[in-house]
């Protein structure tokens, strides 16, 4: 029964998208623009391997192209079909929009299971796809900048910027071609680590407005907060981590493929996750309880659940029994629409994919500047910053030893504060400032309208406004 009711990723996509529209008075030929994807290529290749040659099945999407490039990630799983990248290139569209990002919305899928091939297998399948697309323009500089996704990470972006550069010997933007690369092939420093950082300056703006925090039936900080997360991949692994070390969380559950570990004291999230590096799952970790049945500890007690694996875990089915009054979208599509509508009838504060998870396209976005820039953030101002904070520090010094005073600056306070500020502080600077204007621009809807009762269609009204008006810019 549940089957039929629940609906798809992608049309819990829509039906939010229609939520928000309702609400908007918008132009039906534009709004239809806006809601439809503009074109998807689909391309099936070969790839000999093993002694045979095997066929692979490949998708790029493009939702909009308000804004140029387009921008999104590509992602290698098993379960990659049409439908999902095209919901995904949607969501792609509004988060860009309402992070400001100038990216039209885009995304890639490979059918593929990346656990059964070797890494010269992998390279091979890599650039092959990246050769289909790259052929067509849909990996382009100017025009669409993939970036990694579920199944993909450096490694692959390197194979794909190299692809690039080998198919366009001339172009001197190459590298911007795609995004979270690694360091020495134009990447950016703080780019792995950027969307589960974006998650946890997320949470740490929503702690910022006490009216907000109330809402959901918290108090106080985020020091102290039981904190659930499923999927300990490179998001939710970041995002947790920074939450435990840097704002005192309790992370008292972690969800992976084969169980759940839970431990109301709080877990270590790096003793796990070099245990699952090790053992390949959860399960035997010593410092914590198994629960073979990970997906019923998505209803553990604690005060914020962070899922941030695959879309659709949470729906009609466990919804009712989830019992997080705070829940922050960390993957995309976590909440299905009927689990969405459930949650919102109870209560339950949900802090939406489209902006919880965007550090890691605001940071692509530093990352592509830096690569048109050509040149590293922070490489021109660094030291002369440090040496105008030390015309300070030597000044305030002098003064004490000139009056007698006799008092001294703390080491610790010269050091920070004589430090200038390299890339990987930019870069943190950038995404903290995005998130939380971001999150403002959805509060002011949120807290500013009597018809708009929750997060995800604040951000839905933002992100959609903010593509009607580029359209009608352009004369649409």
């Amino acid at each position: 029964m549940q089957a039929i009711q629940e609906p798809s990723f992608r049309e819990s996509v829509e039906l939010m998208f229609n939520r928000a529209v309702a609400l908007m008075e918008l132009p039906p030929g534009l709004e239809e623009k806006i809601r439809v994807c503009n074109a998807t290529y689909t391309v099936r290749f070969g790839v000999r391997l093993r002694g045979e040659l095997k066929t692979f099945t490949g998708y790029r999407s493009v939702h909009s192209e308000h804004m140029e490039p387009v921008k999104g990630g590509i992602r290698f799983a098993t379960g990659v079909n049409q439908d999902e990248v095209e919901a995904l290139a949607a969501l792609m569209t509004f988060k860009c929009a309402l992070v400001e990002t100038p990216f039209g919305g885009s995304k890639g899928g490979l059918c593929i299971d990346p656990r059964e091939y070797d890494e010269h297998e992998m390279e091979q399948i890599t650039r092959r796809f990246a050769y289909e697309l790259i052929k067509r323009d849909l990996i382009n500089p100017s025009q669409n900048v993939p970036a990694p996704d579920m199944g993909t990470g450096e490694r692959e972006m390197a194979w794909m910027v190299d692809q690039y550069m080998r198919m366009n010997t001339t172009d001197i933007n190459a590298r911007a071609c795609v995004t979270g690369k690694p360091l020495n092939a134009g990447g950016i420093a703080g780019r792995v680590e950027a969307t589960g950082r974006g998650v946890q300056y997320a949470l740490q703006e929503f702690f910022r407005n006490i009216d907000d925090v109330h809402e959901a039936g918290l108090d106080g900080s985020l020091h102290g907060k039981r904190v659930v997360v499923q999927g300990l991949g490179n998001v939710g692994y970041h995002a947790a981590k920074f939450l435990s070390e840097e704002d005192g969380c309790k992370v008292t559950g972690i969800i992976e493929r084969d169980g759940a570990v839970v431990d109301d004291t709080g877990l270590d999230v790096d003793a796990l996750r070099n245990w699952i590096g090790r053992h390949g799952g959860v399960k035997g970790f010593p410092d914590g309880t198994y629960v073979e049945n990970g997906a019923a500890v998505l209803e553990h007690d604690c005060d914020i659940l962070v899922p941030a694996a695959l879309e659709g875990v949470i729906h009609r089915g466990n919804a009712d029994q989830v019992k997080a009054p705070l829940i922050i979208e960390a993957a995309n599509g976590p909440v299905t629409a009927g689990a969405d509508e459930i949650l919102r009838n109870k209560g339950t504060i949900i802090i939406p994919d489209m902006y919880a998870n965007a550090g890691g396209v605001t940071v692509s976005y530093f990352e592509w500047v830096k690569n048109l820039s050509h040149i590293r953030f922070g490489r021109m101002q660094r030291r002369q910053e440090e040496a105008r904070h030390q015309l300070i520090v030597d000044e305030l010094e002098r003064l004490s030893a000139d009056t007698g005073i006799g008092w001294q600056l703390t080491p610790n306070f010269k050091d920070k504060y004589l430090k200038g500020a390299g890339e990987l502080e930019l870069v943190r600077s950038g995404l903290d400032d995005t998130m939380r204007t971001a999150y403002q621009s959805m509060r002011e809807v949120w807290r500013g309208r009597d018809d708009v009762t929750d997060l995800r269609t604040a951000a839905y009204l933002v992100a959609i406004d903010r593509v009607a008006t580029s359209y009608q810019a352009k004369g649409l």
